[in-house]
């Protein structure tokens, strides 16, 4: 499923052109079936070229790159968001997110209290959005990251959105953050609590100390979402039910309101308040 603001794409499309840096979707021909994927892989790494991403960059990444036809079906039957939000909470296992949540709140005590020094969020909503995201890092995806985001740059429906999430993959990979076989989620998804290529590189912090970025670590994954909820104006102190201060910057994390009430609701509920 998608996520954290991706309904914006367009607003993002249109932000990019008006900067002058059109996204190669618009010249290499999307498609909607595997027939063209390979003639769209070859025009898309031309263009990457020609924009300074490096030959080795290219060559490492695509290497091993294929349709993903998982990530098209499940992008064209999410139905998961149509439920009520009792069946939502039910489906996403409401109660035992709460009871493993609390256990990690009380285990991992010294970790949130110091994301909320630095971010001004509490633990409760970084457990819900965990728990929901990976099941606490148990499961952060099997699918070919890179095959997945470029299946979607590739695919008509959201194009432009995906090609600028496949550069900031390619950034990724550049830097070492990621590898080239990297693993996660249906849509590109990284690390323990599902971010977006884009939103490693906007908001992914260290929650370690140690000034690189790994999702799959739960310090970094932790500290990155607070980040996150605080770039998308999370006050410290303020509550975060419906209508409150900071149930804003939970719709910034998720389009889908079944979504967000869920992590209000557990994350209330692992938190006492």
């Amino acid at each position: 499923m998608v996520r954290h603001g991706r309904r914006r794409f367009g607003i993002l499309a249109a932000a990019l052109l008006a900067a002058g840096i059109s996204s190669p979707a618009f010249a290499a021909q999307c498609g909607n079936n595997a027939g063209g994927f390979n003639n769209w892989i070859g025009q898309f790494k031309s263009e990457a070229a020609q924009r300074g991403v490096s030959p080795r960059t290219l060559d490492s990444a695509f290497r091993n790159v294929r349709y993903a036809t998982k990530t098209i079906s499940l992008d064209r039957n999410q139905h998961t968001f149509k439920l009520s939000l009792e069946q939502f909470m039910a489906k996403r296992g409401a109660n035992a997110i709460i009871s493993r949540g609390k256990q990690l709140k009380r285990s991992n005590a010294a970790l949130f209290q110091a994301i909320e020094k630095n971010y001004g969020v509490p633990a409760g909503p970084l457990l819900a959005i965990w728990g929901m995201e990976s099941g606490f890092g148990s499961f952060m995806g099997n699918q070919h990251t890179v095959s997945a985001v470029a299946t979607l740059a590739y695919d008509c429906r959201r194009s432009a959105y995906f090609t600028d999430q496949l550069y900031a993959l390619l950034d990724l990979i550049e830097r070492g953050w990621v590898s080239p076989e990297f693993k996660g989620a249906a849509h590109g998804e990284i690390g323990q609590t599902q971010f977006l290529p884009r939103n490693v590189i906007n908001y992914g912090a260290s929650g370690d100390g140690n000034r690189s970025v790994d999702l799959r670590s739960k310090a970094d994954a932790l500290a990155s979402t607070a980040n996150f909820l605080r770039a998308h104006g999370w006050q410290r102190g303020g509550g975060y039910q419906p209508g409150q201060t900071n149930f804003r910057a939970i719709q910034g994390w998720n389009a889908a309101g079944v979504y967000q009430k869920a992590i209000a609701i557990i994350g209330a509920e692992i938190d006492g308040s």
